[in-house]
């Protein structure tokens, strides 16, 4: 199983949580953005049904695979603040 973290940040006049280089919308407190952070992380680890999906890497090549569905990463929030 993989494992995503979700690290609370500033972020312009507010605050955010990010995954990667990926920010989420502003929120006006850090309260608010450790609470959507928390659902995002639930949320990523309910499984679900089998799906073909298509995507397209950092160069422009486009990919289809099979999701699973029961292959939902470990989710965790840090608080980088």
């Amino acid at each position: 199983m993989s494992k995503i973290t979700y690290h609370i940040v500033r972020h312009e006049d507010g605050w955010a949580y990010k995954l990667g280089d990926v920010f989420s919308e502003t929120f006006p407190s850090h309260e608010a953005a450790v609470a959507a952070a928390k659902r995002a992380a639930a949320e990523q680890q309910v499984g679900g049904n089998e799906a073909a999906i298509q995507w397209e890497d950092a160069s422009g090549t486009w990919h289809e695979e099979v999701s699973r569905g029961d292959d939902r990463p470990e989710a965790e929030v840090e608080d980088d603040a």
